[in-house]
């Protein structure tokens, strides 16, 4: 099996942690801000420190950073914060394996954006491969005792799609920064560009929370044992995500990490206790198809 795919499954089921400590967090009184801050807070050293090591270890000092890396690696920093913003609010609207496959619209959207900025096209099999994925979504979208025409359209949907749009921003934005480095192997090159977006990411966060929501550094950092924990999780699943970025065609590995959905579901079931619709299931079991397709086709 191919590593990016590997590191992929890595990294989503990272993640899955990660969004279990957030929802735990916004119980906790953490305003959606606190919760999303608290996933860079305790990131961002971490990060820096791998990076540190990494490039003491490869002899050759840090790669060449030229105003490309800057304005990818920036820009995906903030895609990434809006689509987390969205998605932490998301989840007082829906269940927890629900709420995460509503962001997954992002899919269609990486491969589009992959061929106009980055010039990585899709295969016509991938592609549909991924729509299959998105049919899986607009099928989880339907509230329950909704009327179908109009159960598309609620704000589960509008914050769902908001992230879906950001984080296919953010992964555009990440693997054109690890390609715009100049030098070191992948690993390196993805502990860098990563180190440099969570630290920019805590500053800018840092600074809007300080202005718009006083108070609320105190409160993260007074719910240190849970929020440090958010942070390491945080930092090991972007370190997989910009390692598989570095490796393969973002649309790809976005399309792959859907595999998380699996992993939403025994969280759901197992620790939140949050029952599953038969419809829900059809559209896992529809991702799931689109999952196994993206493997077997790349």
């Amino acid at each position: 099996m191919q590593l990016w795919i590997l590191v992929t499954l890595a990294a989503a089921a990272v993640q899955t942690l990660r969004f279990m400590l957030q929802k735990q967090l916004k119980g906790t009184g953490l305003s959606t801000g606190g919760a999303t801050f608290s996933r860079f807070l305790f990131a961002a050293p971490l990060a820096a420190a791998v990076a540190a090591v990494l490039v003491t270890r490869s002899g050759v000092g840090l790669p060449e950073m030229p105003p490309r890396f800057w304005l990818f690696a920036w820009g995906g920093g903030l895609g990434q914060i809006i689509a987390t913003f969205a998605t932490v609010a998301l989840f007082a609207e829906r269940n927890f394996a629900v709420g995460i496959a509503f962001t997954k619209t992002e899919t269609v959207l990486v491969a589009l954006f992959s061929a106009v900025v980055l010039g990585e096209a899709v295969s016509g099999a991938g592609f549909a491969a991924i729509l299959v994925g998105v049919a899986g979504v607009i099928v989880l979208s339907q509230p329950p005792g909704a009327i179908r025409a109009a159960g598309l359209w609620n704000r589960a949907t509008g914050l769902g799609l908001i992230a879906g749009a950001f984080f296919g921003a953010s992964a555009i934005g990440y693997r054109g920064a690890t390609l715009a480095l100049g030098q070191g192997d992948f690993f390196l090159r993805a502990a860098v560009a990563l180190s440099v977006v969570t630290a920019s990411q805590t500053v800018a966060l840092g600074l809007w929370l300080m202005w718009r929501e006083p108070g609320e550094l105190r409160r993260v950092l007074a719910r240190w044992r849970v929020t440090a924990l958010v942070g390491v999780t945080g930092m090991l699943g972007s370190l997989g995500w910009f390692t598989a970025f570095t490796l393969q065609n973002a649309a790809y590995v976005r399309a792959l990490g859907q595999v998380e959905l699996i992993f939403s579901i025994l969280a759901t079931m197992l620790i939140f206790r949050e029952r599953i619709s038969s419809r829900e299931v059809g559209g896992m079991a529809l991702l799931t198809l689109s999952i196994v397709a993206i493997i077997l086709l790349v």
